[in-house]
């Protein structure tokens, strides 16, 4: 990987609205960062980064924009009058901890400025230094509902050093989010993407759910991955050179979609249910359940 380069900038705005047609279930979103250097290769944050002229490829894990103000620029948010308290989400389009959060802590300005407004949050991560700030969340937790969730799709530790090396070992992402079910947090797994040929067997579902019932966290629920046009040059190609055994059979799945065949999710959907089923976890994290798929091209948008 590219040795990283921080581009301070400032932002106009720090909370971003999601489209009106979303079923999400929230509206609102906060990235004190553009780009990650988690450099998980199927991620479809990816594309973002051509909006602001650079690579899907490596600028995208090297190049990181950090929203200098972003803190500041919240608060101011959060106070006005016009604000009405609605759930805010992070982790939608980049990872709030990446690495240079341990520098920047931006992040966790973001956490104590929500909590000092006693603001609903729903975090995402697949960082173990979201621990750092256990203290900023126990406070937010006792004002305002808070789910704390990490994005574990294996625990196969040769499938996670190839597709997304920049991140943490999956059992020590679930042992990080067992203390924060220990403290009394709402607690959950987003197990995507579901990879095919690699982690969308039996044995790889059920490891990874087995360690989420082990944690204690209340909802696990999945999503089968999907390849956007905007990073498809950059992921078939990778793919391709990590795993040419697959490329066929993603050619096949994929051919110029961005999803995979119906039957296909639902297969996996199927399984995965049942597996959610044997080791007693919730099927989502909040809110009216939706289409995967829908899912997918919401959280795109919640940039």
């Amino acid at each position: 990987m590219a040795r990283a380069q921080y581009l301070e900038d400032l932002c106009k705005t720090a909370l971003n609205r999601v489209p009106e047609p979303s079923r999400i279930p929230f509206r609102w979103t906060v990235n004190p960062y553009r780009g990650c250097t988690h450099s998980c290769h199927y991620c479809f944050a990816r594309a973002f980064h051509s909006y602001l002229d650079l690579g899907v490829g490596d600028d995208f894990s090297s190049k990181i924009v950090v929203k200098t103000n972003v803190v500041d620029v919240l608060r101011r948010e959060l106070a006005s009058p016009r604000w009405d308290g609605d759930t805010i989400a992070m982790g939608t389009a980049t990872d709030p901890y990446q690495h240079c959060e341990g520098r920047y802590r931006l992040t966790r300005g973001v956490v104590e400025a929500i909590a000092d407004f006693a603001n609903p949050l729903s975090i995402l991560t697949k960082s173990t230094l979201i621990i750092r700030d256990l203290d900023v969340f126990g406070r937010l937790n006792e004002a305002a509902p808070l789910t704390v969730s990490m994005s574990v799709n294996t625990l196969d530790e040769g499938v996670r050093r190839v597709v997304e090396p920049g991140t943490p070992p999956g059992r020590k992402r679930l042992d990080i989010l067992g203390r924060f079910a220990q403290a009394g947090i709402r607690t959950g797994v987003l197990v995507a993407p579901v990879l095919p040929g690699l982690t969308d067997d039996e044995e790889h579902l059920d490891e990874v759910l087995a360690g989420c019932a082990e944690a204690g966290v209340s909802w696990a629920s999945a999503i089968v991955l999907h390849v956007r046009p905007e990073i498809r040059d950059h992921f078939m190609p990778w793919l391709k050179g990590a795993y040419p055994w697959l490329y066929p059979r993603y050619v096949e799945l994929y051919g110029r979609r961005a999803y995979a065949p119906t039957r296909f999710q639902e297969q996996v959907g199927e399984r995965f249910a049942r597996l959610r089923l044997r080791h007693g976890l919730a099927p989502s994290g909040g809110g009216r359940p939706f289409p995967e798929r829908r899912r997918q091209e919401q959280l795109a948008l919640a940039v």
